[in-house]
């Protein structure tokens, strides 16, 4: 069955919000409070967005991305196409997820946070084996890139300005300032070229 076409009445947003006639907000049958979306915001079409999601001013999405309920996300955020945010995560102002990335629940990404194509967050360490384990997400401090494809273990923590490089597979902490490679991902000394905050 279809998702119902996007109601105004459907989310609490500002007269100049650009909503495609496709997305869907509160998708019929999920219960909750209807999403809150700041002055500015762009949601392209197939988008669907769950209730109790609060979005600030700037925000915008590719198209077909999910954004699940208890979500909260700040300022001049971009969800791109098919990116995923699997619900009661938190994503800081100014942050970039490219096509495809996915943010599990449980997870933290602060401000200029960069997800590349296909980047997967994870939050189970023991999938469909050990319910008693309790989900817990990654950390993404501010400024932390993720590169295309780079995948982030359950729990880990990316300190502030580190970059994670395309394919890694992240399985321990990256301290601040730091590159990571390989899989599993080495840390190495950041290129002097890689220093700074994110320009997003």
């Amino acid at each position: 069955m279809e998702p119902e076409a996007i109601r105004v009445t459907d989310a609490a947003m500002s007269e100049d919000a650009e909503i495609a006639p496709t997305a869907t907000l509160s998708p019929a049958g999920v219960e909750g409070e209807p999403p809150v979306l700041g002055a500015g915001a762009t949601v392209r079409g197939g988008t669907v967005i769950y209730p109790d999601v609060v979005i600030g001013e700037g925000f915008s999405t590719g198209h077909d991305a999910v954004i699940r309920e208890a979500t909260r996300i700040g300022d001049d955020v971009l969800v791109g196409t098919m990116a995923v945010i699997d619900g009661h995560a938190r994503i800081g102002d100014g942050t970039s997820l490219q096509t495809n990335a996915y943010v599990p629940t449980q997870t933290i990404v602060g401000d200029r946070v960069f997800l590349g194509p296909g980047a997967t967050l994870t939050n189970d360490a023991t999938p469909v084996r050990d319910e008693a384990t309790g989900l817990e997400g990654p950390t993404l401090n501010d400024d932390v890139t993720i590169g295309a494809n780079a995948t982030i273990l359950p729990g880990v923590e990316i300190g502030e300005g580190a970059f994670v490089a395309a394919g890694a597979i992240v399985t321990e902490d990256v301290p601040p300032q730091t590159l990571a490679v390989g899989t599993p991902a080495e840390h190495r000394a950041l290129p002097t070229d890689l220093e700074g905050r994110n320009q997003l």
